[in-house]
């Protein structure tokens, strides 16, 4: 079932936080599908057809929409794979997570099979959010495993990295503009990346002890943004200079921000899980300034983001049991 909302909003944000507010307005239209298999429905990415998969986490299941006619078709898995996350590469072929049960797969859409990436290691048990880069290979986190993996897409080897720190929890991972991993560090107050060649890990410590970082953007000057789901803060780092600027969350501590996304614009996308129904805000990177606010009908939690570019939208899950797609216009 689609709900569709026309959401028109000029942000006063001085009304959730004591910050100056730029005079600015957007509109989101904001599509929203019910899952009928519900099982959790996350982490949606748009293939080269134009089809919408997402991971049924709980159901076991991938699936993907046809946003043009509400269509779903769904692809039955193993019922002890729970997949956290899914990115699709240029054949359209679906990779995705296996979390509980210890491998990255990928399905071929057309005959539904399914090839098994099995993890090398016991310790490495639970692949969670996975991302190419430049080569087409994939980076992937292991939050339980506390480690940090290298998928050969071709030839199926994985190495895999660990962070010194005890329950490091890697969590969220983006490639830079020179194909370096950046991760967060969800249970310490660390920013991690990895050296591709050396696989050494070198962690960066946030300005807070408490701060708790949980998904990341990486902008086109390659400075690292990190939710901090703890307290509340959207922070940058930047490499170059090796500095820190921090924003409380328009929420504050309360807010949990989760998954994020970042535009053409440079604006990021943010989602508040702190709030019910989850709050989605906007935050322009050039302002350095919250500009923009707007709740999800259909609840929460949102947990990862993705922005599809050549539609200027962005797109995500809810654990109501719902896809979500929300078009920017500016």
């Amino acid at each position: 079932m689609l709900k569709v909302l026309h959401v028109f909003s000029m942000l006063c944000i001085a009304m959730l936080m004591d910050i100056a507010v730029a005079d600015s307005q957007v509109e989101l239209e904001i599509n929203e599908w019910e899952v009928r298999w519900q099982g959790r429905p996350r982490d949606p990415f748009v293939d080269g057809l134009g089809r919408t998969w997402f991971c049924g986490q709980a159901g076991n299941y991938l699936a993907y929409l046809q946003p043009e006619t509400g269509q779903m078709k769904r692809f039955e898995i193993s019922d002890d794979t729970h997949p956290h996350n899914l990115i699709i590469d240029k054949e359209n072929q679906v990779w995705f997570a296996g979390n509980a049960d210890a491998y990255i797969g990928k399905l071929i859409p057309e005959t539904g099979k399914i090839k098994r990436f099995d993890m090398p290691s016991s310790d490495l048990k639970d692949p969670h959010t996975l991302i190419f880069n430049h080569q087409g290979n994939i980076w992937f986190t292991a939050q339980w495993g506390n480690a940090i993996g290298l998928l050969d897409t071709s030839t199926g080897a994985i190495k895999y990295a660990e962070p010194t720190t005890f329950f490091a929890r890697p969590y969220g991972i983006k490639i830079s503009s020179k194909n370096e991993p950046w991760i967060v560090l969800l249970g310490s107050n660390l920013l991690a990346t990895v050296d591709p060649t050396s696989f050494e890990v070198s962690v960066v410590t946030l300005p807070r002890d408490d701060a708790r970082p949980r998904r990341l953007e990486i902008d086109h000057k390659d400075n690292i943004w990190y939710v901090d789901y703890a307290e509340g803060y959207l922070g940058r780092y930047t490499p170059s200079s090796k500095r820190f600027k921090e924003w409380p969350m328009p929420s504050g501590e309360k807010s949990r921000p989760y998954g994020t996304a970042i535009d053409r614009n440079q604006i990021i996308w943010i989602a508040e899980t702190g709030i019910m129904p989850n709050r989605l805000v906007g935050f322009d990177t050039h302002q350095e300034r919250f500009i923009y606010t707007t709740e999800v009908p259909s609840g929460g939690s949102i947990r990862h983001i993705y922005y599809h570019e050549p539609k200027h939208e962005f797109w995500f899950g809810v654990d109501t049991g719902y896809i979500v797609r929300a078009k920017i216009v500016d």
